[in-house]
């Protein structure tokens, strides 16, 4: 994710003040914090409960199944307004996480084995242990499809508090979380591609990775332009979504030909800036040499930075303030006045919140353990197990991919609308007790993850 906060340690511009300024301002500020994304969906969510248990909860429904059109001829699509958001929408929000698994995986947390083995063991230990407990809770029922309802991780609502509690967590606990929740996220997508996919159409599907491969092909050639990218995208959406494989699959496999090199090395471009620069000061304010200048600073700043990157700095605002928070609005409005009674008793409910309140920490926590005990992963330096098993609580908020997958277990109808409570308890139970968790023992326990051995 990027780190919007990074900009408040430049020194602020010299420029002046404008009367729009003070209008948005506050809204900089917030978009500012590292916690303003799930802080928006937070509210979000709550504002699609209150107006989902209201008298007018037909309404909102109705809001959401109004049907919308767009395309030319044979490529026109109509669909409702709940499904643009989950299958058009929710592509661009995949295809930002497909970035940042590429980007983890070049140059991030997943870049090395020795780096990766811990959170990736743990990951798959949060999947299976939560997936288990669901099939075991719903044994006997006719709702085992949603067994991969409690397996993923919010990354925006578990790394947002982490952000409130501040430094009483260890930016290392943060680091293993984020690297924890993307493969979560590697391991929620296989399962959509392979367990969620009812029917498949060859020939739209053939046609879609044809066209990811012209993508590649393209990236093999050099092409930066963003645009490009993204003209060959929509067609691969589009290709995907006729094959029935899930259309935010087609955003993951997208994801990883955009290109992640650089055009110019470091030392090109601070040569290069540093001629720039001296032309801009020498020459006469608003001439025509320093205008040009400013453009071929600007030209040379496009070219050492990756399209990935950029890519991925353009869209997470997009993504955090408008993808996932219509997505909570649009998917969270579920009917719980009523219905409380029937979902503490109902397998799919209890499945679900079983699987993400205790399964989820249990798992990661545990394959954590053995991961370090039989010599396989390294723990983060100066975390406790303790600190590790309250991170592994706050993992339990499943919210966003949990949602996602319900809809695709069970579309419409009672199991979906149990599933939805289930998930939504485990989420509020999972961010509350891990966060007392991780309180309390910030204040007492400052013990390695790793027993130290003294010198004798």
């Amino acid at each position: 994710m990027y780190d919007w906060s990074m900009s408040e340690e430049l020194d602020p511009p010299r420029r002046t003040t404008l009367p729009i300024d003070a209008i948005t301002s506050p809204f900089v500020r917030f978009a500012n914090m590292e916690a303003a994304g799930g802080i928006l969906l937070l509210v979000s969510t709550i504002a699609a409960l209150v107006w989902a248990n209201s008298r007018w909860e037909e309404s909102y429904h109705a809001l959401w199944n109004i049907q919308m059109a767009a395309g030319i001829g044979p490529f026109s699509l109509s669909e409702s307004r709940h499904q643009w958001i989950n299958d058009g929408l929710m592509s661009i929000f995949f295809f930002l996480v497909g970035l940042e698994i590429k980007r983890e995986i070049l140059i991030g947390e997943l870049s090395s084995l020795r780096q990766a083995a811990f959170p990736m063991i743990a990951a798959l230990g949060g999947t299976i242990v939560p997936a288990l407990v669901y099939v075991v809770v719903t044994h006997g029922s006719n709702a085992g499809k949603g067994w991969g309802i409690p397996m993923a991780t919010d990354i925006a609502f578990a790394l947002g508090v982490l952000v409130v509690l501040g430094k009483r967590v260890p930016l290392s606990l943060k680091v293993f979380v984020t690297a924890l929740a993307i493969v979560d996220d590697i391991l929620a997508v296989l399962v959509i591609a392979i367990f969620y996919t009812a029917k498949i159409h060859f020939w739209s599907l053939a046609i879609g990775l044809a066209l990811v491969g012209v993508s590649f092909g393209a990236n093999l050639l050099g092409v930066r332009k963003p645009v490009a990218y993204a003209l060959i995208g929509i067609g691969v959406w589009f290709a995907v979504l006729q094959s029935g494989v899930h259309a935010t699959v087609a955003g993951v496999l997208l994801a990883f030909t955009i290109p992640a090199r650089t055009y110019l090395d470091r030392d090109h471009f601070v040569n290069r800036c540093r001629r720039l620069l001296d032309r801009f000061e020498a020459a006469q304010p608003n001439s025509y040499e320093a205008h040009a200048a400013i453009h071929t600073l600007e030209v040379q700043c496009e070219l050492v930075e990756s399209p990935l990157h950029r890519i991925e700095h353009a869209l997470q605002p997009w993504v955090s303030f408008l993808v996932m928070p219509l997505f909570a609005f649009s998917n969270a409005g579920v009917r719980i006045v009523g219905n409380v009674l029937a979902a503490a008793k109902h397998p799919v409910s209890l499945g679900v919140a079983l699987g993400l309140f205790f399964g989820k920490p249990i798992g990661i926590w545990l394959f954590a353990r053995l991961s370090v005990s039989t010599g396989l992963a390294t723990p983060p330096a100066e975390v406790s197990w303790s600190k590790i098993f309250g991170a592994s609580w706050l993992c339990g908020i499943g919210f966003t991919m949990s949602l996602f997958i319900a809809s695709l277990a069970f579309g419409e109808g009672a199991d979906l609308t149990m599933s939805k409570i289930g998930t939504l308890a485990a989420s509020l139970g999972a961010g509350l007790c891990g966060s007392v968790f991780l309180l309390r023992r910030g204040r007492t326990d400052a013990r390695p993850a790793v027993p130290v051995e003294l010198p004798t």
